[in-house]
């Protein structure tokens, strides 16, 4: 059988505010960029990787571990407001009319989530393969704290409003956390998605299967002290994780 065409797309634009350069810049001995593109380079099932950037330097460092940059993004697609959707449709759509190249599966790694369990890329495209009727397989986490505890605040009464409630309990919101239904948290690490449902308006589609990863994982790199804490967890975690010295 003719192995499935599985294209990894790593986005990652120039303009970060919250930590500047951030793509690039350093973390735990390598450009933060290089822990996503060892993932997807070490995955055996991923048959192409690229980079899309609208950044000269990021694009030059992706190439220099191993990466793909094709083309560089347009600048009003790089922008603090710029969701993944009209980027990934972007990608997809140049590599179709430039190099007649249509994957069967679409993996999107974001570089934020650098810690990443080995062999993660090969479970989130099995997963789908296995399930035709899925358009996308998502990496999830349990979540340190509950929804179920979580409160909004009436706009105009200043009252507090309980987020979820859960039916047959008065006060979900005031019992133990065994008695409430499990939640799952969406995290950066893998989403294995069907180019259809891109190219038709939806990141991740209507059916999507979970991934659920083990929580020591979770890394998510949008404040120094983040940058802090996820160093640390690399330095003293023990965590069997992709490192980009590896080669598959």
């Amino acid at each position: 059988m003719t192995k499935p065409e599985i294209l990894a797309i790593i986005p990652a634009r120039g303009g970060s505010k919250g930590i500047p350069r951030k793509n690039i810049r350093p973390f735990a001995g390598h450009p933060l960029i290089a822990f996503s593109i060892a993932a997807a380079l070490q995955a055996g099932t991923v048959t192409r990787l690229i980079v899309t950037t609208d950044d000269e330097e990021i694009a030059a460092v992706a190439k220099q571990y191993g990466a793909e940059a094709p083309f560089l993004r347009p600048a009003e697609l790089a922008q603090d407001r710029t969701t993944d959707l009209p980027v990934f449709q972007h990608a997809l759509t140049w590599l179709a009319e430039h190099e007649n190249y249509r994957p069967e599966i679409v993996i999107h790694l974001h570089p934020t989530s650098p810690v990443r369990p080995r062999g993660l890329v090969d479970q989130a495209v099995r997963l789908l393969l296995d399930h035709p009727q899925a358009d996308c397989v998502r990496g999830v986490v349990e979540p340190s704290q509950n929804p179920y505890k979580m409160w909004r605040i009436d706009g105009q009464t200043g009252h507090m409003i309980p987020l979820l409630t859960v039916p047959g309990i008065a006060e979900s919101y005031n019992v133990p956390r065994q008695m409430l239904p499990p939640v799952y948290l969406q995290t950066g690490h893998v989403n294995a998605i069907r180019p259809a449902a891109i190219l038709g308006g939806l990141m991740t589609g209507r059916v999507i299967l979970p991934l659920v990863l083990d929580p020591h994982y979770e890394v998510d790199l949008d404040t120094l002290a983040d940058w802090e804490r996820g160093e640390w967890l690399v330095a003293k975690g023990e965590l069997e994780m992709v490192w980009p010295e590896e080669r598959k």
